[in-house]
């Protein structure tokens, strides 16, 4: 037999080979995933970060927030010198009002204080012709006893009630408070003066009851 009639070689065996190989790859175990590294306890790790810039806010809300910010001044602004005139007005509301009672007190005390002067000028106005009769008594001598020392306490009484008595001879002339009778020169006076008392006056506090009636001395 020739070499080109000698039968094929049998293919099995490749066949064979591919399923091995096959079977070897589908078998082979997975490789193990590499293991993320942890830090060493006390290694300084350098982490990354990222730096956040700030939202910028747009033009248009900006100039929004602005107006109403300056809006809000204004009615704070507005609202405190509201406030403020109302206080003045207040203040001076109260001003007024003292002002006012205090000069009321004043007017009440300088009437209450007239009222009670008036009265007592209208009592002790009554009881002058009484002293004018004591006083005749005096001068004639008829004021002596029991009824002198009646009449001295009658008038220290009513000193007390604030009654002066004036008028006296030898005292300068007051046109204010004397009431002149008679007119006469004499040379041993330099102004006019009292030279003879006919009546007392009288005064009370400052208040004149009556005047005296005197007679009067010019100079020559």
């Amino acid at each position: 037999m020739t070499d080109a009639q000698e039968p094929a070689a049998p293919e099995a065996p490749a066949a064979e080979a591919d399923a091995v190989e096959e079977t070897v790859t589908a078998e082979a175990p997975p490789e193990p995933e590499a293991e993320e590294e942890k830090p060493v306890e006390g290694e300084i790790v350098d982490e990354e970060f990222t730096v956040h810039a700030p939202p910028t806010e747009a033009p248009n809300q900006a100039a929004a927030q602005g107006t109403t910010d300056d809006a809000h001044q204004h009615g704070l602004g507005a609202e405190l010198a509201a406030l403020r005139t109302e206080l003045d007005e207040r203040t001076r509301d109260v001003q007024r009002v003292s002002a006012e009672y205090a000069n009321y007190r004043k007017r009440v005390d300088r009437d209450r204080a007239l009222v009670v002067e008036q009265a007592s000028a209208n009592v002790l106005g009554a009881l002058l012709p009484i002293l004018d009769d004591l006083d005749r008594a005096r001068d004639h001598g008829d004021l002596v006893g029991p009824f002198g020392a009646v009449a001295d306490q009658l008038t220290t009484a009513l000193t007390k009630f604030g009654l002066t008595v004036f008028g006296a001879k030898g005292d300068p002339f007051d046109p204010t408070r004397h009431e002149a009778v008679a007119h006469l020169t004499s040379a041993e006076v330099t102004e006019p003066t009292c030279i003879d008392v006919m009546r007392r006056g009288y005064l009370l506090g400052e208040r004149l009851l009556r005047p005296a009636l005197v007679a009067v001395a010019d100079p020559e």
